[in-house]
């Protein structure tokens, strides 16, 4: 009997359009990092159009005709970060206000897909990775809500910018985990 490798996020032939929304997100928090006081409205603004474009992705990849198994969490991960995303591109004043708080809902969100898809995928080699991600997540979500409560724009462009380029890396990695493995 074959051995089955299966992951938790599935696999696609449009593994390279997360690779590349990985790559956009890890370029923008880089930028973000070296211009925080001029970005902190236009990361709102640029936050809200990758998290548009990302759950874009995220659709396409649970509506593409082998949909990949954990299909509901794409789906769910998408409509999350469209909303999010357009309320953010709807009003800069709103998501100076609110823009902590999204990120938080969106860091905690896929803090607790990425601790599911460590517990389902416990039979792989490096499930723990999944489960480190979430955890890592969920702490940077959590600050995310701190500082929105405090309102300390300083401390939300640093987590912004390390968000980004976290978030971004952590995309990437899970792209080579969605590419079509060659059949024997």
């Amino acid at each position: 009997m074959k051995a089955l490798s299966i992951n938790f996020w599935g696999q696609t032939k449009l593994w390279w359009v997360v690779l590349v929304v990985g790559i956009l997100l890890v370029l923008g928090g880089f930028a973000y990092w070296f211009w925080p006081a001029e970005g902190y409205a236009v990361a709102s603004v640029l936050f809200g159009w990758l998290l548009i474009a990302a759950g874009i992705v995220q659709l396409c990849v649970a509506a593409g005709e082998d949909r990949p198994r954990g299909w509901g969490w794409w789906i769910a991960g998408g409509v999350i970060d469209m909303f999010v995303g357009f309320m953010l591109v709807r009003s800069v004043i709103l998501a100076e206000i609110v823009f902590p708080y999204f990120l938080a809902i969106v860091f905690i969100f896929w803090g607790v897909a990425s601790i599911v898809a460590s517990v389902s995928t416990r039979s792989n080699r490096y499930w723990w990775m999944y489960l480190v991600n979430g955890i890592l997540l969920l702490i940077i979500g959590f600050f995310f809500l701190e500082a929105g409560y405090l309102q300390n724009m300083m401390m939300v462009s640093f987590l912004t910018a390390l968000a980004f380029i976290y978030w971004g890396f952590t995309i990437a990695m899970t792209s080579y985990d969605m590419k079509p493995r060659v059949k024997e």
